[in-house]
């Protein structure tokens, strides 16, 4: 145990094939070009900044921070590559891994929802918890995590066009049926977020409105056979010489109806 704490912060030339991927690592998009730029750079300078990795079984080793270097140095042709060995858990290494894209601002709204779904499932914790732990507020954690509500297609729709985490979270609140039909529309009319906003607003209170009118309408058409079973009543009894009588007066908000049946009392034999 000594050697271990002793041995921690050094930095290594480690083999670069004998480091595997972290299986926590959370960005899932590289920019190619942006690779190929920092592998230039490293060509001329060298690396600045050793990955950190973990130790496996055997003599191979698990990459937890350091994701986009370690590309670079591979498309550099490097055989070897500086890094820092720590003895971790996997719920630290996932955490880790996490916190670093997160304060680099490596991830797409997407990959940071999905992050933060893995660490909170690896520590076990509640998602208030997780906030703590993370240092950030619990509702910044919820809304980033509804995010993933979206469909893999809705997602990438998002990130091809351009369009902010502001904008994904304004379709939430449609049902799942209207979200992509908001999208596009965001999309080509270039709305910005607070447009989206109200865009979403009116797409709602026309739900709403239409709610309200099939609502009406079974009623009006219950009314109308309401008064339609009163009349036929009436002329059955007339017809079988009841003298029934009924008047019908219609008024603000509402139907009178005075119906007047003959009981026969009273009446001379």
């Amino acid at each position: 145990m000594f050697e271990r704490r002793k041995t921690e912060g050094k930095v290594y030339a480690l083999p670069i094939d004998k480091i595997d991927p972290s299986p926590y690592q959370a960005r899932r998009i590289f920019d190619e070009s942006e690779l190929a730029g920092l592998a230039r750079s490293i060509q001329e300078n060298g690396l600045l900044q050793p990955v950190t990795v973990r130790r496996l079984e055997g003599d191979r080793y698990e990459l937890i921070a350091g994701e986009r270097r370690l590309r670079a140095c591979r498309l550099a042709g490097m055989e070897t590559i500086p890094a820092i060995v720590r003895e971790y858990e996997d719920s630290q290494t996932a955490a880790l891994g996490l916190l670093e894209n997160l304060q680099r601002m490596d991830l797409n709204p997407f990959e940071q929802a999905q992050g933060l779904r893995d660490v909170i499932a690896l520590w076990g914790c509640t998602q208030a918890e997780a906030a703590r732990r993370l240092g950030m507020a619990q509702p910044t954690l919820a809304n980033k995590l509804r995010l993933l509500q979206l469909t893999p297609d809705q997602q990438q729709f998002v990130l091809d066009n351009h369009l902010t985490e502001r904008h994904a979270r304004a379709v939430l609140r449609l049902e799942e049926g209207r979200r992509s039909e908001a999208l596009i529309h965001i999309c080509r009319y270039h709305l910005n977020a607070r447009a989206t906003d109200q865009y979403i607003d009116q797409m709602l209170n026309q739900k709403e409105t239409a709610k309200a009118k099939v609502r009406r309408l079974p009623m009006v058409k219950d009314v109308r056979i309401f008064m339609n079973t009163i009349d036929h009543a009436i002329r059955l009894m007339t017809d079988h010489g009841v003298p029934a009588t009924a008047r019908r007066e219609e008024k603000d908000g509402y139907i009178e109806y005075t119906v007047r049946i003959p009981t026969g009392a009273g009446t001379k034999g």
